[in-house]
């Protein structure tokens, strides 16, 4: 019986993708999540040599290959409050939106920061390291003092969860849909989706008293009052020319939540003009060449996208992730990264 066992087990290893994939699983939502800790932990104590790493980690901030301890691990002071986790445990990746405090000039103060950190833990050992910190003081202010949505800690009932193809599939319909946006596409939102960019709410805002609601039958520009429906409906998103570098890095199927790293560019230039849905002639957008660098997630049931969080900010034109060859950061087809073997 003994033997049965082990060659039972052996052939799960081997139905698993082999021994790497088999370490993946190893490290459940809580062991992944410590990871993140334990990393932050030792970026504010300025010494790599607190957090298991792997001799070939690699690490890159805000696009950037850098040398473990450069970057972040300089000047970060402590964790924040805000803290969401997005665990992908087959594929042994966490995903962890945060708010921070950096160094200040006064060394008895911090500044509030923002980061988008993505772990891959292999055999108890991080692999490889991606962050982007957003370094906008009231932002970081500003989402610390969130309390995270709690629809993000739900977990759907397992007769109804999506397959990790099927999350994603739903979440690219965002990125597809918003790209020289014609109000015409398929846009799965749920009656209830809403969005937070750098923890301000972008979508279906109060209309200010003593102003209207504006229509977006008729407005020049998409406005943050409307529901994610009516802004895609309004194809006044047109000015979004590319949404490339699309990489699902992490997909939490007990929550149906999926993250994804990408670029937003505006071209500017002719792009900025053009028709609405119903035949006006409109011009909007960033006039010169402009790119978001973004981390993005998404709260998926049923097939619908019912909650949306951004952290971004502006980077150079036409920037790569650092983690793509250059035709990949070009490209503005979805790819699934989360069971790369590294």
């Amino acid at each position: 019986m003994k033997h049965l066992e082990i060659a039972r087990a052996a052939l799960a290893m081997l139905l698993l993708g082999g021994s790497s994939a088999a370490l993946a699983v190893s490290c459940d939502r809580a062991c992944l999540e410590g990871f993140v800790d334990r990393y932050l932990d030792a970026v504010a104590a300025h010494d790599p040599t607190k957090v298991p790493l792997a001799k070939d980690a690699r690490f890159t901030e805000d696009g950037q290959l850098l040398r473990i301890g450069d970057g972040l691990w300089r000047t970060l002071r402590s964790k924040g409050h805000y803290r969401l986790f997005v665990s992908d445990v087959p594929a042994g990746q966490v995903a962890f939106f945060g708010s921070i405090e950096e160094a200040n000039r006064d060394p008895e103060k911090g500044t509030p920061a923002l980061i988008a950190l993505r772990l891959k833990v292999r055999g108890q050992q991080i692999t490889e390291i991606e962050q982007i910190v957003i370094r906008d003081e009231k932002a970081g202010a500003r989402v610390d003092g969130l309390t995270v949505n709690p629809v993000y800690l739900q977990e759907t009932p397992a007769a109804q969860r999506a397959s990790r193809a099927a999350l994603i599939t739903t979440a690219n319909k965002y990125f597809t849909g918003m790209q020289q946006n014609d109000g015409k596409g398929d846009y799965p939102f749920a009656d209830d989706c809403d969005r937070l960019e750098n923890g301000s709410r972008s979508t279906n805002l109060p209309t200010p008293t003593g102003q209207t609601r504006p229509d977006p039958k008729t407005s020049l520009n998409y406005s943050g009052q409307w529901s994610c429906l009516e802004q895609f409906r309004s194809g006044l998103l047109h000015f979004v020319t590319r949404i490339r570098d699309r990489r699902y890095v992490a997909v939490d199927e007990e929550r149906g939540i999926v993250f994804a790293f990408g670029f937003f560019d505006h071209s500017g230039g002719a792009t900025r003009t053009f028709q609405t849905p119903d035949g006006r002639t409109v011009t909007a957008g960033p006039v010169q060449p402009w790119t978001w660098e973004i981390a993005e997630l998404f709260k998926v049931e049923g097939g619908k996208i019912h909650k949306i969080e951004a952290l971004l900010q502006r980077c150079p034109y036409g920037m790569n992730s650092g983690w793509s060859t250059w035709a990949q950061g070009m490209s503005d087809q979805a790819r699934d990264v989360t069971m790369s073997s590294r």
